[in-house]
């Protein structure tokens, strides 16, 4: 797996010349307050939310005839371009290209205005309700969303870091039948490392569902809550991406148990996607370009200046979740991590059967999942490599 390595001796270049930002943090629990009245995001029920968003899903993004055609005719650039990330290691594209300026450079005239998530579905929830018109999230979720609405809520656009997720436990845990009656923690049921957890465990025989019973308890718990649990001796273990898995082993005592990249092909598979709203890619087309030019930037900035990635990202992770990490932290996480705008989306379809046998998603036909017809316009270029949809999509 490809890794970086990261020093701190070197201060980060000058941001580039950004337009005014407007950033908003939305926790789970709380009422988003943009574009949407009443849109409450609960992290236990997650779940059923995300299940029953179809007709949600229907209600918001499908169109009639007139309108599809008014958009086909009116493709100016957004006023407003709403974007959506996390405060994780694995959405560092979205954290320079927020810190560095690059995002607000390359929409030009389109105010940038952001939201901080902690969840893969309460984004997708938001990214659906159109409370927000773009999003870096985990795969699962927005397989989910795709799946749900029949493909008509959301296009994956890009990809934006391969690895980076591990399982990590009690030192005294050092085998599978170690795990039998301990708690282990997931950031949300349904989420990306929840389902990788879940068909990890039922793949050697041990037994969870999704109201917590089973061979194994599974919590779906925030990260922060998660690091909190382990150092007080609550939960045996947690299925998480970076830096919270870094943040358990340095801070915590964890060890690791497994390393999910060991379980892929090269080992990898895809950890954050840059998807988008379906009914605003096709109003916008030229801010989604933009948007897209923004995140190529950024990925190639993060591997042009890995010295200065950590102190960037740190002041990035400052804005986005209150405060900084510690070095050590920060380097073992991007260590861990491959930044690529490829979606690998080959591994889909392995993706969705993982959520089908943990009980979180169904079966059904990928194909439009994917639109990386702009990501590879951009690529060319910047003279870069074409990416492939896998016949899941255009490219």
């Amino acid at each position: 797996m490809s890794t970086r390595e990261s020093h701190q001796d070197t201060q980060p270049s000058p941001p580039l010349p950004a337009q005014p930002l407007r950033l908003k943090r939305v926790v789970a629990g709380e009422k988003a307050k943009h574009k949407i009245r009443g849109l409450e995001i609960l992290v236990v029920t997650a779940l059923v939310a995300l299940i029953g968003s179809g007709a949600a899903v229907a209600s918001v993004n499908a169109k009639s005839a007139g309108e599809e055609s008014a958009a086909a005719t009116s493709t100016a650039p957004a006023e407003v371009l709403n974007l959506g990330y996390f405060g994780n290691i694995t959405h560092g594209p979205a954290l320079v290209g927020v810190e560095q300026g690059l995002f607000a450079k390359d929409l030009g005239a389109t105010t940038l205005e952001t939201q901080v998530f902690t969840t893969g579905p309460a984004t997708i929830e938001a990214l659906n309700a159109g409370a927000i018109d773009a999003a870096y999230l985990g795969p699962n979720p927005a397989l989910n969303s795709f799946v749900q609405s029949g493909g008509e809520s959301i296009r994956i656009i890009a990809g934006v870091a391969s690895g980076g997720a591990q399982f990590v436990v009690r030192p005294g845990i050092s085998e599978v039948e170690g795990l039998r009656g301990k708690t282990i923690a997931t950031p949300q049921l349904g989420g990306t490392q929840d389902v990788a957890l879940r068909k990890w465990l039922a793949d050697r025989g041990l037994e969870t569902n999704t109201s917590g019973g089973g061979d194994v308890t599974i919590t779906p718990t925030t990260n922060a809550q998660t690091l909190r649990l382990f150092q007080d001796g609550k939960i045996d273990g947690a299925w998480v991406a970076e830096p919270w898995t870094s943040r358990l082993v340095l801070q915590a005592g964890a060890k690791v148990l497994v390393n999910e990249a060991d379980l892929w092909d090269k080992g990898e598979f895809s950890t954050t996607v840059l998807a988008v709203n379906k009914s605003f890619l096709a109003e916008h087309p030229e801010t989604v370009e933009a948007l897209l030019r923004g995140h190529v930037d950024s990925v190639k900035w993060l591997d042009d200046n890995p010295r200065e990635a950590t102190t960037v990202i740190n002041a990035a992770l400052k804005v986005a979740i209150g405060q900084p990490l510690e070095d050590d932290v920060i380097a073992r996480s991007i260590s861990e991590l491959k930044f690529t705008s490829d979606p690998l989306a080959a591994t889909f379809p392995t993706l969705l059967d993982h959520g089908v046998s943990a009980g979180v998603s169904k079966p059904a036909d990928l194909n439009g999942l994917f639109d990386l017809t702009l990501l590879n316009k951009v690529l060319k270029a910047a003279g870069g490599e074409p990416v492939t949809a896998a016949g899941l999509g255009t490219q």
